[in-house]
């Protein structure tokens, strides 16, 4: 698998909210500043998925502009834009992923709203 697809497999893979996928894939110094304006960390990520009993069906989003640069050899930056299907939110978004001990793991994530996809 290329690491362009790798990545944006596992981006969607954390679009599940599932604490399972979070655990694994979100590093222990994880930092989110979220498209909701609060900023969050792996355990603020993993508390909201252990206590979401309300989330009966994952959200849908579709992916376009899915873009990513090598910063270090064991370090990507992740582009893309989102757009929610439940309420058609569109957000552009960044991640940045680290190669720890061989897994890639997302060290930081921003999501920023916008008016048009």
């Amino acid at each position: 698998m290329l690491l362009k697809e790798q990545i944006l497999y596992l981006e969607k893979k954390l679009m599940t909210y599932t604490y399972k996928e979070l655990n694994e894939h979100l590093s222990d110094d994880f930092l989110e500043f979220g498209s909701s304006g609060n900023v969050f960390d792996k355990n603020v990520q993993l508390d909201e998925a252990r206590n979401d009993h309300a989330l009966t069906s994952p959200i849908q989003y579709t992916v376009n502009d899915f873009h990513i640069k090598l910063l270090a050899p064991d370090v990507v930056l992740a582009t893309y834009r989102t757009m929610r299907h439940n309420d058609h939110k569109n957000t552009i978004r960044s991640s940045i992923w680290k190669c720890n001990d061989g897994k890639w793991q997302m060290v930081f994530h921003q999501g920023t709203p916008t008016q048009t996809s």
